[in-house]
């Protein structure tokens, strides 16, 4: 008997601060079959250089880094949109990149915390996520094991439940960078439960993933692997979706 593999669909950028098509994304989270819904939440100052965000870039936001970063995200407005479409419909939570987005996001008081990859480094805000005692996501993507180490031994510390994400952070993460084996090492290594976030275009991985032993996988969604934005690529359309979370949930029945 097969046991069921959560599914969390990262919207993440890819609504690029669209209210509509973070719905269209939330619908076709529903429509596949997924258990969560997960956003992003960056406070732009704080977590990019003044030099990057000061440096030109072609956007359909303007002509600079900021005015890309800023016009991705979500404020007050589009969040309280987001939580009032989730309700009765699909749990969604989102991934904090700052202590002050942490802080912000609190008002919607999710079901799960994520920690994201790029933020596995940042004490503070491992030890604020960590002291709430929900439990939470850990991206391992960019963290070196001395990181890891740190974030597992907090977690355990106050008794906060988690599950390491393994992934590789390049946006798409090609075939041979996979290396799907670690999620038994990891397991190994800890002694946890250990998820998979998916960064590879191949409907193939999050099942392999699975076979391998994650308990988990998040799989960034779009409506146009086309669409601006650097996720694009490494993310699943509606059919995709579909396939992902049929076959993560026969892989039991076939070991």
């Amino acid at each position: 008997m097969s046991e069921h593999i959560f599914i969390i669909a990262e919207v993440g950028i890819n609504a690029n601060g669209d209210i509509n098509l973070a719905k269209k994304l939330i619908d076709m989270a529903i429509a596949c079959g997924c258990d969560a819904v997960k956003f992003q939440k960056k406070t732009v100052d704080e977590v990019y250089s003044q030099e990057l965000l000061d440096s030109p870039h072609e956007s359909p936001w303007g002509t600079t880094h900021r005015a890309e970063k800023e016009g991705r995200e979500f404020g007050q407005e589009g969040f309280d949109a987001i939580n009032e479409y989730c309700k009765g419909k699909i749990p969604w939570f989102a991934s904090a990149f700052d202590v002050r987005s942490y802080e912000f996001l609190g008002q919607y008081n999710f079901p799960y915390n994520k920690i994201p990859s790029r933020t596995i480094a940042n004490e503070d805000l491992l030890r604020k996520v960590a002291e709430e005692g929900k439990f939470t996501f850990i991206s391992t993507g960019i963290g070196n094991l001395r990181y890891i180490d740190t974030a597992v031994g907090i977690f355990r510390e106050v008794k906060c439940p988690f599950m390491l994400m393994y992934c590789v952070a390049k946006y798409p993460c090609p075939d041979e960078g996979c290396a799907l084996n670690s999620i038994m090492w990891l397991k190994g290594l800890y002694g946890c439960s250990v998820g998979y976030s998916c960064h590879n275009p191949s409907i193939l991985a999050p099942s392999i993933a699975v076979a391998f032993g994650a308990e988990a996988v998040e799989v960034h969604i779009t409506l146009d692997r086309a669409s601006y934005g650097k996720d694009q690529a490494a993310s699943f359309e509606k059919k995709g979706l579909e396939y992902i979370v049929r076959d993560c949930n026969r892989v039991g029945a076939l070991l």
